[in-house]
Formats: structure tokens, C-alpha cells, sequence
């Protein structure tokens, strides 16, 4: 990448962690996560979004508005490309992330991820969600687009700690999604989330068992 580029993403970058109130030192290290995303992209299609600047906005930063509201441990399902997953593990070196997704070559970039980022607090699980069966449950139960609100609760329900949350990432909000939820689950809050740099809806709807 050039080195005018590289200023440029270092800028937009900067002033979003800046806006979210985090530290600057962060930009080294998401900026190497999104070199290897753009590598592995170009033959993966690991991600839709292929320009540089758009990635910080839609995927580092929509990412790291959810930073406030994890607890450890956390599992990113249907983690595709590492996210939220990577970016959070990545802000907070004492927060356990485990990034879950059955697609093989999205695992392989995960687990290349890892190494090459030298991630000690992530780990890598390539399974289908609701055949996953780790040896302790989670915390926090978080998604980016991976399934209906119902979906999701269901599929993960086996996952979640007794006194866990679920962390659903949504554009805009769908009043009949938040309504249809499993027996037994209830939605906790609902968060406007402002992503620095993106002029659109983002939500965080925070599900509980009752």
C-alpha cells in the first residue's frame, strides 16, 4: 500500500478512535489486521466492502463501538472476516474473544489472523453455532448480520452463561424481529450505537434469559 494511503487510513483511523475515546496506540495494530484482510480478500472475498477507508468505517469502527458493552469471555458468531471479534480483541488484550464460523476458508484467514497478529487472547472455533460445544459457556454472545434476532437466540442458546447477555449488531431496527423472540428470552436494552464516520442506523439490541 502506498504511503500516502497508508496517512490516510492512519488519519480516518485516528480520528475515530479518537471519537470512541480510545487510544491512539490501537492504530498500529487494527491497521495490520486490515493489510491482512485486504490481502486474503483479494482471493477469499472474505468481505464485500474492498476499499481501505470504507473497511476502517464500516468494519474497525462499527466493530469497536461494541467494545463498551462485551464481557469476557466473548464469542463472535458467524465471525466471517474477524468481526467484531478481532478488532475487540485487539483493543482489549484482557478480554478472551473466540471467533466461530463454519466457512473453511473465512476459518483459515482467522487462524492465519492469529498467528500473524500474534492474538494471544483469541482462539478460532470452525463449527456451525449450534453444533459448538466449547468447555465453558460464554459471557457475552455477540453477532454482525449473521442471522434473524430469533435465529440467533435460538441457535446460540446452549452457549450463553447462565448470567450472560446476548449482543445482536443491527442496521435498522425491525419492530416485528425484537418482538418474535424464543421462550424464555427477553430483550434487556436497546443502544443507538454512533459509529465515527457512517451516517447510518446502527443498533445494539442486548438480550437476556428471563
Amino acid at each position: 500500500m502506498r504511503r500516502e494511503a497508508v496517512g490516510d487510513l492512519r488519519a480516518v483511523l485516528g480520528q475515530g478512535l479518537a471519537a470512541l475515546n480510545l487510544p491512539e496506540s490501537l492504530t498500529v495494530p487494527l491497521l495490520a489486521y486490515l493489510d491482512e484482510l485486504q490481502k486474503w480478500n483479494a482471493a477469499y472475498n472474505l468481505t464485500a466492502v474492498h476499499e481501505p477507508a470504507e473497511m476502517v468505517t464500516r468494519h474497525l469502527l462499527d466493530s469497536l463501538v461494541l467494545l463498551p458493552y462485551v464481557k469476557s469471555p466473548l464469542l463472535d458468531v458467524g465471525s466471517g472476516a474477524g468481526l467484531p471479534g478481532i478488532p475487540l480483541a485487539i483493543a482489549n488484550s484482557q478480554l478472551e474473544v473466540t471467533v466461530l464460523d463454519s466457512n473453511g476458508k473465512k476459518a483459515r484467514f482467522l487462524r492465519h489472523a492469529v498467528r500473524t497478529l500474534k492474538l494471544d487472547n483469541l482462539a478460532v472455533a470452525e463449527a456451525r453455532v449450534e453444533d459448538y460445544k466449547p468447555a465453558q459457556r460464554f459471557a457475552s454472545i455477540t453477532s454482525r448480520a449473521f442471522a434473524s434476532l430469533n435465529d440467533f437466540l435460538i441457535r446460540s442458546e446452549h452457549l450463553l452463561a447462565a448470567d450472560g447477555h446476548w449482543l445482536a449488531m443491527k442496521g435498522k431496527l425491525d419492530a416485528q424481529e425484537t418482538q418474535q423472540l424464543p421462550a424464555g428470552v427477553g430483550i434487556v436494552d436497546i443502544k443507538t450505537l454512533q459509529v465515527p464516520g457512517l451516517a447510518e442506523s446502527r443498533h445494539l439490541v442486548i438480550a437476556a434469559r428471563l
